[in-house]
């Protein structure tokens, strides 16, 4: 027999040997691990149990509840043994359970605080696994059929076979593919190949041989001719791929089959908020229970589908990918913004339906109440008048809302020049004149700065928006003021009344959209929630900011600064 033949088989006598020893210890192992780890989880099953029953808690309802959310069978027992709580037993049955207080399991946890027992179940009739722990009322009890057991293992067992079958096909292929050529040449190939695998990849084989050792040395003379092309063109490649990977927008982590982060981009550093070196062990990563999961099973070979993960104020979604070689990548990308924006878009639609549907009903209802031809002349302007002033609330939400709009979007862009504001203060004030002679309300300004560096229909709108707002909620005998004063960076306009005033707790969302502090109220007298919305926008495009200062009866304050030279802001 050739000597190539007899290393192959010797070879593939001792992969066999090998493969066998190893799936036979793995077979034990495997069953003890597995009825270990199934013991211990029941044993953690059972003491969260023990945890939630405590006096006045219905025994027989906490087992029902946690056997349908545990999906196993779950006791509670007395000191006494009686059993007190089924999940598979009520009523007549669960009073007709034996007394448990010398079952093995139970009198385990009586000493030693938790115990464990494997038997044929008097009450189902199918071999089961209990584990009882000590509870403070007695002892909880956890139990699964060992059939579930046998399953998981039989699984198990299957993958470990195939594992080893395809281990020893592998060995074979790779034992045939070496042992063929078996001559002294081998050894003279064997320091060439040990040579350009120390980094001597310009060494070539002098070899000239015939058969399967000539071409041997063929091919590793090509080998060594092509390593430093190949690892030259590998290099440029390398360096391509890492800077394809760090620009991107989404998160790359690959993990080596040895459970290692050995790269992770920017991205994927700032998502996860990792600043380890490389490579460093998947303990290191977040301990999100999702994130978790798919790693698991992309190292055991299975891709998962994109799931949304939470990590500290971020949503990420998340997508597990097996390699080949064993390993695992996930892919992290960032979804909070478009989760925000999709959350703003919600409350806007809530929003703007819920401010339109009371004036809607109103002039629906009151349009069908027209209809009815008995109704009284004067009734009849009184409802006209109803349905005229609600259209002009809804025209007005919907006028307010498009120059929300176009302010946001950046389609509207100051122009500041230099105002007047004792002008542009006595024009609002001309507008609100008999509203605020009707209320009983003064107006007064206090003008220190009298020019301010902004666009002069932007300004108006923002004093008739805070005049008309505070005219709302300022009663009879209140005062409405408009002062300025100046300071080295710019210019504050202050718009002062003294109306009811705003609760602290409101007081930093009073510029949010369709936001109300009173929200009654405020409808009654025509508000729409867009007012200070609009002024904050519109203040910000000139580069400034807006505060509001007040207290609950005693007025509010609302500043605005305009920066000296204000320059549109960049949206």
């Amino acid at each position: 027999m050739r000597l190539a033949h007899r290393l192959l088989l010797q070879s593939l006598a001792i992969v066999a040997v090998m493969v066998i020893s190893v799936v036979v210890i793995i077979d034990n192992q495997l069953h003890s691990s597995i009825t270990d780890q199934t013991t211990h989880d029941l044993a953690g099953e059972a003491r969260l149990m023990a945890i939630q029953w405590k006096p006045g808690v219905n025994a027989d309802s906490l087992a029902d509840e946690a056997g349908v959310a545990t999906g196993h069978r779950i006791t509670l027992i007395d000191s006494a043994g009686h059993v007190v709580g089924d999940s598979e037993f009520d009523g007549p049955a669960l009073q007709g359970l034996e007394n448990h207080s010398n079952r093995p399991e139970v009198v385990a946890a009586r000493e030693n605080g938790m115990g464990s027992a494997r038997r044929m179940s008097p009450s189902t009739g199918e071999e089961q696994l209990y584990v009882a722990v000590k509870a403070p009322h007695g002892f909880a009890r956890v139990s699964v059929t060992t059939r579930t057991i046998e399953d998981l293992f039989a699984r198990a067992r299957s993958g470990v076979i195939a594992a080893g079958m395809i281990s020893f096909l592998l060995a074979a292929i790779l034992a045939a593919l070496f042992s063929r050529a078996i001559s002294k040449p081998i050894t003279d190939l064997r320091d060439v190949t040990r040579s350009i695998a120390a980094g001597e990849r310009r060494r070539y084989p002098a070899l000239a041989a015939p058969g399967e050792v000539g071409d041997l040395a063929d091919a590793i003379h090509r080998l060594a001719e092509q390593l430093e092309t190949r690892l030259a063109a590998l290099a440029a490649e390398q360096s391509i791929l890492t800077a394809l990977v760090e620009t991107l927008n989404e998160g790359v982590v690959a993990i080596s089959p040895s459970h290692e982060v050995v790269r992770i981009n920017e991205t994927g550093r700032r998502l996860l908020s990792i600043d380890r070196r490389l490579p460093f062990g998947i303990d290191f990563l977040p301990r999100e229970a999702t994130l978790r999961n798919a790693l698991l099973l992309a190292l055991n070979g299975t891709a998962t589908e994109p799931e949304e993960i939470t990590i500290g104020d971020s949503t990420l979604s998340l997508t597990a990918r097996p390699l080949v070689d064993g390993g695992a990548v996930l892919a992290l990308f960032d979804l909070t913004p478009i989760r925000k924006l999709e959350a703003v878009r919600r409350d806007f639609v809530a929003n703007v339906s819920h401010e339109l549907r009371t004036p809607l009903t109103i002039v629906g209802g009151f349009a069908e109440t027209l209809q009815e031809p008995d109704i009284p002349a004067d009734k009849r302007a009184d409802f006209a008048r109803t349905i005229f002033s609600n259209t002009q609330r809804m025209q007005r939400i919907v006028d307010e809302l498009l120059d929300l709009s176009r302010i946001e979007s950046g389609h509207w862009q100051p122009h500041p020049q230099q105002v007047r504001v004792d002008d542009a203060a006595r024009e609002i004030f001309g507008r609100v004149a008999a509203t605020a002679k009707s209320k009983g309300v003064s107006l007064d300004t206090t003008i220190e700065a009298e020019t301010i560096v902004a666009d002069g229909t932007a300004l108006e709108q923002i004093l008739f928006n805070l005049v008309e707002n505070a005219l709302r909620h300022t009663g009879a005998g209140g005062r409405i003021t408009i002062e300025t004063a100046g300071t080295d960076r710019g210019v504050n306009l202050i718009v002062k009344d003294t109306g009811s005033g705003i609760p602290p707790e409101h007081l930093p969302r009073i510029f949010e959209r369709f936001y109300r502090a009173d929200a009654g109220r405020s409808r009654e007298a025509g508000g729409t929630g867009l007012g200070l919305a609009i002024v904050r926008h519109l203040v910000e495009a000139h580069a400034g900011n807006v505060t509001a200062e007040s207290a609950l009866g005693s007025g509010t304050t609302i500043r605005i600064f305009f920066p000296a030279g204000a320059s549109p802001a960049k949206s």
